[in-house]
């Protein structure tokens, strides 16, 4: 049964953030710089408008301090103390070149990434926030940015340019840049009917499961578009996973459920989807001599190494190549679908009293929380 949070905002609702802390609590931004805490229950903790008014784009709380809630407005983040919701503890003015669009904290929480609409990101210490790098590839507004779990000094960085790259903090420039137009074109060449347009893979929202090596980005063309992280960072492969029938604009991995690589989507169709990525040939190498789910032909990575594996399966991927080229379609589906009706703002997974659950922003100003446990 679906539970709608109300009272809390004013304006639609642009994002919802979740605490490690034992109480657990949420928070959501939403348009006119408004901040609400929510408890477990959906009850109203605390509520604030900062300064400004300027839409709240991104709250994350900090993994190693729960007292400690980062939030995005224009091109500054406050700190807040959630339960004190009276104003900003701390300011780090200036903090994104342009307006921000996603915050990212490291497993630490002592480096936070801005991502804003310049295409820069800005990485900043904790605490203090102190600019300690600006990484500057993208050539259009830079929307989602991520940690990789258990490599503080790794960040995944997405946006509207539709290009993915990895960067190492230790250097400016990235590890490695994957265009996912050049990935959607080839695939599309072989599924596309005449007269059939395709929406252009504009990156809304990337996120990193907790093993830290599968990617997960929500884009416009409505798939969701996977890269796996192999030794020495290199992109070792990539897929996708027809999703949505409009632009995806949220993906998220869930990390309590069964295995690390449950996640959930949500588009501008309204859908709220949850899918089982266990068993696609990116995240299990050995499913690929089993199954047809690879798209057709998949490009080549740069990689020169290949693994035992791949070496393998090469014939057998050559034998069903012909068949595989209009697989996407037909790849299992989403263990859990939900017609929520209106176009999703963000998702949240959250343990909420003990049951798996996701939280969904949409145009409105509430919440609704779908169980999960159906599974």
């Amino acid at each position: 049964m679906a539970r709608r949070w109300s009272e809390g905002h004013s304006t639609s609702i642009l994002c919802v953030g979740v605490s490690s802390g034992p109480e657990g609590l949420l928070a959501s931004g939403s348009e006119s710089g408004e901040v609400t805490v929510w408890s477990q229950e959906g009850n109203v903790i605390g509520r604030l408008t900062l300064p400004g008014e300027e839409d709240s784009t991104s709250v994350v709380f900090s993994p190693a301090a729960p007292s400690q809630l980062y939030v995005s407005h224009g091109d500054l983040v406050s700190v807040l103390d959630p339960r004190n919701l009276k104003g900003p503890v701390e300011e780090f003015q200036g903090a994104g070149e342009e307006e921000i669009n996603a915050l990212a904290l490291n497993d630490t929480g002592s480096t936070l990434a801005v991502a804003d609409d310049s295409g820069a990101v800005r990485v900043l210490e904790l605490p203090g926030g102190k600019v300690c790098r600006t990484l500057r590839r993208h050539t259009n507004i830079c929307s989602s940015v991520a940690f990789r779990p258990h490599r503080p000094n790794n960040l995944v960085s997405a946006g509207l340019d539709m290009q993915v790259m990895l960067w190492g903090l230790q250097k400016t420039r990235p590890l490695w840049t994957l265009n996912l137009q050049d990935v959607a074109e080839e695939e599309d060449d072989h599924q596309q009917r005449p007269g059939q347009l395709f929406n252009p893979p504009l990156v809304h929202c990337v996120s990193v499961a907790s093993c830290g090596n599968v990617v997960a980005c929500a884009a416009g063309d409505g798939r969701v578009h996977l890269m796996r992280i192999g030794s020495g960072s290199k992109l070792e492969q990539q897929g996708a996973v027809k999703a949505h029938s409009q632009g995806a604009s949220q993906a998220h991995f869930v990390s309590f459920l069964s295995h690390p690589h449950w996640l959930v989507s949500g588009g501008n169709d309204g859908q709220v989807a949850l899918w089982d990525l266990s068993k696609h040939p990116l995240v299990t190498p050995e499913a690929k001599a089993q199954t047809k789910v690879t798209a057709a032909p998949r490009r080549k990575l740069k990689s020169k190494a290949k693994t035992k594996v791949e070496t393998e399966k090469e014939d057998v991927e050559e034998e069903v190549a012909a068949s595989a080229e209009e697989v996407t379609e037909e790849k299992p589906g989403p263990k859990l679908s939900i017609s929520h009706g209106d176009k999703v703002n963000w998702l949240c997974p959250a343990l909420l009293k003990g049951e798996a659950s996701v939280v969904v922003a949409d145009q409105s100003s509430c919440l609704t929380v779908y169980p999960l446990s159906q599974l």
